[in-house]
């Protein structure tokens, strides 16, 4: 390992692919390094540089069917026998025909063996490379009961935005869905009121999305002038 790897410069984290105890013991190399919060130049007195950051394991089941989550969820909505499942630590990721979604959560919600009681949140994704999938809507669900955890993930073109709304199902989700379409221009349908929810009721665009033009104005604060974004210097 070269002494730039050892104290890399600030701003980066060296990921490890190290392991438990073996990651403590300087056995395996560093493969990657991921940028943090300070610009090239800065000094760095916090310690931040020297981050070593174990990725998180993500990995596709082999055979989601083994799961008895994904089992019982196939036997209550058969046309999901195909759907792909990723599994994260402990918990499931089930992408879901935007189609099929008012079902799944159904069975999530009032099936005995699942009882996923409560939708904690909506979050919005934009893949602008992903053709016919740009925009995804990403549900993380919670059993009180079972104490376990599961997230649904639906997909849909930006050109024909729409994917169910769960509000007949999670009545709490409404406001999460306001934020999503506010931001990423997903419409839920049979949502009761989507209107926006963060910017002004006029605004034009979504601007979370990744094709969204940045912009600002100058701003002057305490006796010092703010540029606009264009023209601040470049953070990563």
């Amino acid at each position: 390992m070269t002494e730039t790897d050892k104290n890399p410069p600030a701003g980066e984290q060296q990921i490890d692919a190290r392991d438990g105890d073996d990651a403590r013991d300087g056995s395996h190399a560093v493969f990657g390094a991921k940028r943090g919060m300070w610009v090239d130049g800065t000094g760095d007195v916090s310690g931040f540089s020297k981050i070593v950051r174990l990725p998180p394991r993500i990995v596709s089941d082999e055979n989601p069917q083994d799961n008895p989550i994904i089992a019982r969820l196939t036997e209550l909505v058969p046309e999901l026998i195909d759907a792909p499942v990723v599994s994260g630590g402990d918990q499931l990721t089930v992408y879901v025909p935007r189609e099929l979604l008012l079902r799944v959560a159904r069975a999530l919600r009032d099936d005995a063996q699942l009882r996923y009681e409560t939708c904690s949140s909506v979050s919005g994704v934009h893949y602008p490379h992903d053709k016919d999938a740009e925009l995804h809507a990403v549900y993380h669900l919670y059993s009180f009961t079972h104490n376990r955890r599961i997230r649904l993930e639906a997909v849909c073109p930006v050109d024909e935005p729409h994917i169910p709304s769960l509000t007949s199902i999670y009545p709490g989700v409404n406001f999460h869905e306001r934020e999503t379409w506010d931001m990423f221009g997903i419409i839920f349908d049979g949502h009761p009121c989507l209107t926006r929810i963060l910017m002004p009721d006029d605004w034009s665009g979504h601007p979370q999305r990744k094709d969204y033009k940045l912009g600002g104005i100058p701003v002057e604060f305490s006796d010092t002038d703010i540029p606009s974004v264009e023209n601040r210097r470049r953070y990563r």
